[in-house]
């Protein structure tokens, strides 16, 4: 069974639908990459899994969200609680916004501990969490506060802190934005040693295809509220099937590859409530056919193969 299954998520902000009949399943021990540019509704799915966005606005339109077998949308509060850290640890994409200003980073680990482990809220569990993501001396970064560290360290804090309470399942929303080349490096090899070691599940939230082919055992596309691509992490980068997957690969520098510039997707995302009456992805596709403006694309398993592709048309092997 799978530790996370969000089955036909729809969620409306107001009027606006933003999240649309998405279904996605994390097993126990895995990674799923969910890939899209900003404003396809990556970071609101990530959110919905354990309700952190607050309603109203948003309302929950239908769908379910299981994790570890229990219903979500179903929960009480205190219960919810228990399942934020308890369950479901998150890394957001800043933290330097995430991590509290004006708390040591130890105070702020051993918090947590305390609402979830608090037979181990002590300074030297927030040391063994540090020493355990890489940072260099814990014993005196313990005491630092964030504004200390550089910006690969704050983000290794961040994730000794959703360490800290032993989740399940760890929601990495775009773990290395605004890190250099190198320390993106750094953070992805420390997310799949640790995954090794603790056995978690992982949600990996990313805009660049480039980054998943090392950790991620599944990837989804998202665009403009749907799941238009699903599949084993090889097969959806060799051999992507949707239009949509084909541009974001061919957007991702390769180094020794000379090109006079880089490869860019036409267009924006399309914003919710704007949405193209047909394939949504229709006015910036190169492959679009006339019909394809007019008649929704319904997401179908591969004739060949474990995944599946909201397009009739597909595009053919990955660039190279």
């Amino acid at each position: 069974m799978a530790l996370l299954e969000i089955q036909d998520l729809q969620l409306d902000f107001g009027p606006v639908r933003v999240v649309d009949g998405v279904s996605l399943n994390v097993e126990a021990g895995r990674t799923l990459a969910l890939v899209g540019e900003s404003g396809c509704g990556k970071s609101v799915t990530a959110l919905s899994v354990t309700r952190l966005l607050p309603s109203p606005p948003v309302r929950y339109a239908g769908g379910s969200i299981r994790v570890a077998g229990r219903e979500v949308l179903a929960l009480r509060e205190a219960e919810l609680r228990n399942l934020r850290g308890g369950v479901v640890g998150y890394v957001f994409q800043d933290p330097g916004a995430s991590l509290n200003p004006v708390q040591r980073i130890g105070t702020q680990i051993i918090e947590s501990l305390r609402l979830h482990r608090p037979e181990k809220a002590r300074e030297a569990e927030a040391v063994r969490l540090l020493k355990l993501v890489g940072i260099p001396a814990p014993d005196s970064r313990v005491r630092d506060y964030p504004h200390q560290l550089s910006g690969g360290m704050q983000q290794r804090a961040m994730i000794a802190l959703a360490l800290a309470s032993e989740p399940q399942l760890l929601i990495a929303d775009e773990p290395t934005t605004a890190l250099d080349v190198t320390i993106q490096a750094q953070i992805m090899d420390l997310l799949r040693e640790l995954q090794r070691q603790l056995g978690m599940a992982i949600l990996l939230i990313t805009h660049n295809l480039g980054l998943v082919g090392d950790l991620a055992d599944r990837v989804a596309v998202m665009y403009a509220g749907q799941i238009v691509e699903t599949g084993p992490a090889r097969d959806v980068l060799r051999t992507p099937q949707h239009p949509y997957t084909r541009a974001l690969l061919n957007s991702v520098p390769e180094l020794g590859r000379r090109r006079e510039r880089l490869v860019t997707i036409p267009g924006q995302v399309p914003s919710p409530g704007q949405w193209p009456a047909g394939c949504r992805f229709a006015p910036r596709c190169p492959v679009a056919r006339p019909g394809c403006a007019q008649t929704p694309a319904e997401l179908l398993p591969l004739a060949a193969g474990p995944g599946e592709v909201r397009c009739p048309f597909p595009a053919g092997p990955a660039p190279g």
